[in-house]
């Protein structure tokens, strides 16, 4: 593999032409034409402009990307996350191209990309599931009849969805008739597809994944877990590894489960399995992603590896060079992922010119970025600019240099969830690793941050007037 063309954009495409080139493969970077000076088109060794800035117009023209490839005689595509990613379509249209999808199978994408069959696929393997309704479900009559069945509060989820997409608590039946609508609803905008499924909603669970790689002879391994309770929205913005609950027992328990699921649909690549986890360390499948994760590094970080490095190295046919055996934790890792969001207002998408955007540096920080100072936050895609990850012999350590990275990081121009990132690392119920999906719900208020915001402004107006009256003092001191 000699070439490979990034499909994507942003701090992945930037992190993915960095392994390709510490390999020694030339790569290609597409791009749309409000991504023209982006930092990954720099980079690349070549460049081609595929569309205009919506994404259903550049970046997620399969079709297009392939003309590209093929004429720049492109060896591999890599998907990164999101765009095409997980569209089985595109693998199989590579395969086709005489062209190495730096991914699962197609059939493994098309299984796992729905959740019912992904349940249906894993349910011989003896995983653990929440209970709830494994098949696609449009009658309200049945529907309530289950839910009922099963006990409020329940959980209506898009069958093809992702994201928080078309995904609904439903507290009592009064309510009930009214969610399931919306669920549908979503799901068809979202995913052109309305069908929803139900389960037992787990008041006060965890979100804890573990990453497996596979390669084509037969060998899976997992790299243990990632900690993704800290979310907004069901999307997550804080994740570490390892989790800081998990008994050895319980990790080797999961690890299992997710290298079972992995056989269970043939798996090949890099992937991870997301399972829920309840008080008492009970754990449930929830799907499989069949890509390489926002929350990789943080895995690396702990086992020593580079993914991509071993995603590439299995698309051309290569051996894992270790076995479950040879790994091990060593150290803890944490990782922020920096939107242009205000967490002041809801945390709505924060767009325009970035004034000021100074990067942290030092010992036990790693910064996956994918944007530069000057630049616009084009609102055209989703609005992370860059991931923030911190390493420490120890969780407390890793926490302590989260923040201080956290307070070197310097942007202005726009607003990110920076200051929700320092609010969490602070608290005391993450400090003390008591947290759960609800943390946002049961800690965070707008004007905590805006108290904060209010703070740091009285003391820099304190440093300049202090700063003015020594300068003052100076002009009156006699010649």
């Amino acid at each position: 593999m000699n070439k490979i063309l990034v499909a994507n954009r942003g701090e992945i495409a930037v992190r993915i032409m960095k392994t390709a080139k510490k390999m020694g493969i030339q790569t290609v970077a597409v791009y749309s034409t409000v991504d023209r000076n982006a930092p990954h088109v720099r980079m690349a060794d070549e460049a081609v402009c595929i569309g205009e800035a919506p994404s259903n117009q550049s970046y997620l023209l399969g079709d297009k990307i392939l003309e590209v490839a093929k004429s720049l005689n492109v060896d591999g595509i890599h998907p990164g996350y999101g765009f095409l990613s997980e569209n089985a379509n595109f693998a199989i249209a590579c395969d086709k191209a005489g062209i190495t999808f730096i991914g699962p199978e197609s059939h493994s994408i098309e299984l796992m990309g729905s959740k019912l069959a992904a349940k249906e696929t894993v349910k011989a393997y003896g995983i653990p599931m929440v209970p709830g309704l494994d098949e696609a479900i449009t009658d309200l009559d049945k529907a309530k009849a289950f839910a009922k069945q099963i006990g409020f509060p329940i959980l209506i989820k898009a069958s093809a969805g992702g994201g928080g997409k078309g995904m609904r608590i439903v507290e009592n039946e009064s309510e009930f008739e009214s969610q399931m609508n919306r669920a549908i609803s979503e799901a068809t905008n979202a995913f052109g597809d309305g069908s929803v499924f139900i389960e037992k909603y787990i008041g006060s669970p965890r979100h804890i994944e573990i990453q497996v790689l596979a390669d084509k002879h037969g060998n899976i391994v997992h790299l243990y877990e990632r900690e993704c309770s800290i979310q907004r929205r069901h999307q997550k913005v804080i994740e570490e590894a390892p989790s800081a609950v998990l008994t050895p027992e319980v990790r080797k328990a999961m690890g299992e489960a997710a290298i079972k699921v992995a056989q269970s649909c043939n798996y090949i690549g890099a992937g991870t399995v997301e399972f829920l986890i309840d008080e008492n360390l009970n754990f449930y499948f929830l799907e499989m992603n069949t890509r390489l994760q926002v929350e990789h590094p943080v895995s690396e970080l702990i086992t020593g590896l580079d993914l991509v490095e071993m995603q590439i190295r299995v698309a051309r046919g290569e051996v894992l060079p270790f076995t479950q055996e040879d790994l091990e934790i060593k150290g803890h890792a944490l990782e922020l992922r920096i939107y242009a969001e205000d967490p002041v207002n809801d945390f709505l998408p924060s767009v325009g010119h970035l004034e000021q955007y100074q990067l942290p540096i030092g010992p036990g920080i790693r910064v996956d970025n994918g944007i530069d100072e000057g630049m616009e936050v084009p609102i055209y895609y989703d609005p992370m600019l860059t991931k923030l990850i911190t390493f420490g012999k120890t969780r407390e350590e890793a926490i302590e240099i989260m923040l201080n990275a956290i307070k070197q990081f310097k942007v202005k121009g726009i607003q990110t969830t920076l200051p929700f990132g320092q609010f969490v690392f602070e608290h005391p119920a993450f400090r003390s690793a008591n947290f759960d999906t609800n943390f946002v719900k049961k800690y965070y208020k707008a004007d905590i941050i805006q108290q904060q915001y209010k703070n740091e402004e009285e003391v820099a107006a304190y440093i300049a007037l202090q700063q003015y009256l020594e300068d003052q003092k100076l002009l009156r001191l006699p010649n």
